[in-house]
């Protein structure tokens, strides 16, 4: 398996204009990439194999007069931006013709000078000096903050700036698929279920509650400020920059402290249970309701694809049930579907089924989760390879496949 370890690195003021250049460079031969397939597409004629655009918009073009400057930085950036355009492209066409799975993805588009840049480099283009610099062809030693070691020799490093001025160092490290693995916990009952909502972030089991932070919202009120004042600006003044710098800021420190959270409760949750069992909610399709601001700030995409990850590395048991399962309507006691339903259920927290046993909503959901998960682990219906040894999603409630 392949792992991304990023670290803050430092440049100097002459290596940050040199990675401006880069940047540019690695731009410009990208939206060349883009162009001249769209330029075939658009005559008839069949796709630019890659080493034809890389003859044609890399080596001949430094000797033209409009991309001598291409020179000036390291091939090795321009080579891997325009294996990526041949990436995009290729999950493009795999989108279309359903090869590629979720949602459908639209061509590749030209990149912009604003905003996030990036510039990836393969062994030939960087290494890793003995004093803990990263040497960068054409640019020199980068002074890196090693928050930790890796674990082991990098196949290749992506330098990304981000829209503050933040540079930052993305190695990629191949591993066993056993290097990540802990030791299975000795309680057979260390499993829990996940009920996933907005009042809370998460229910457990026993019903634990892992309150919702709402990152966002505690910084809504600052970025409207921000934004007013942006507006207010001049377009192209130094005034105007400083005011979308401050903008930026705001964005990164709220992205910054939500992944940290995230991870963190990610990292507890594989620690202290054997066996996960989540909803596969449609969180696209949620994103786009009337509680879609919170949604996205609950950011159940992103944890969900975190705690999967991590809890396949670890050897721990991950299965997603079907986002049909009614689990919040089914009653964990006798089994009847006599929960809130709808739209008009949602406020409803605590409810009694004609059984007699009163449930909280939320952690009455999380037993039929589990229940449901450990269903489809026994059956061989789970889609983790550590309950059935394959990859396969589940559909509806009770299909077998």
């Amino acid at each position: 398996m392949q792992l991304r370890y990023t670290y803050r690195v430092y440049p100097t003021t002459p290596q940050r204009a040199l990675l401006a250049r880069t940047f540019g460079c690695v731009r410009t031969v990208y939206n060349d990439a883009v162009a001249a397939r769209r330029a075939a597409h658009a005559a008839g004629l069949p796709f630019p194999l890659t080493a034809d655009l890389d003859r044609a918009l890399i080596t001949v073009a430094k000797t033209t007069p409009e991309r001598a400057w291409l020179a000036e930085v390291s091939t090795v950036p321009l080579q891997q931006a325009l294996r990526d355009c041949h990436v995009a492209y290729r999950n493009f066409f795999d989108s279309l013709k359903g090869k590629r799975s979720g949602a459908r993805i639209g061509p590749p588009k030209f990149k912009r000078r604003a905003g996030r840049q990036t510039a990836r480099y393969n062994r030939n283009g960087f290494r890793l000096r003995p004093n803990g610099r990263l040497f960068l062809a054409k640019v020199g030693d980068l002074r890196v903050a090693w928050s930790r070691e890796l674990p082991a020799d990098p196949s290749s490093v992506t330098v990304v700036k981000t829209p503050t001025g933040k540079y930052f160092a993305s190695f990629v490290v191949a591993l066993d698929d056993d290097a990540d693995l802990l030791d299975p916990l000795p309680d057979v009952e260390s499993e829990t279920g996940i009920d996933l909502g907005l009042k809370d972030f998460a229910v457990l089991r026993g019903g634990r509650v892992i309150e919702n932070p709402r990152f966002f919202a505690r910084m809504e009120r600052k970025l409207k400020k921000a934004q007013r004042a942006l507006s207010r600006k001049v377009r192209g003044s130094a005034n105007q920059a400083k005011a979308r710098l401050a903008v930026a800021e705001i964005h990164e420190k709220t992205r910054a402290r939500r992944d940290d959270w995230l991870n963190k409760q990610v990292k507890t949750i594989v620690a202290e249970n054997q066996g996960i069992y989540v909803e596969d909610l449609n969180v696209k399709g949620l994103a786009r309701g009337r509680s879609s601001k919170a949604v996205r700030d609950a950011s159940w995409g992103s944890f969900l694809t975190k705690l999967e990850s991590k809890a396949v590395r670890a050897g721990r048991t991950f299965t997603r049930i079907g986002r049909f399962f009614p689990s919040t309507q089914l009653c964990s006691e006798c089994g009847v579907l006599a929960g809130p339903k709808g739209l008009q259920g949602l406020d409803v927290r605590v409810w009694e089924c004609p059984c007699g046993a009163v449930h909280d909503r939320d952690a009455n959901a999380e037993i039929n989760i589990r229940r449901e998960g450990k269903r489809l682990v026994a059956e061989g219906h789970a889609e983790t390879r550590n309950a059935c040894g394959g990859l396969v999603r589940p559909g509806k409630p009770g299909a077998a496949r």
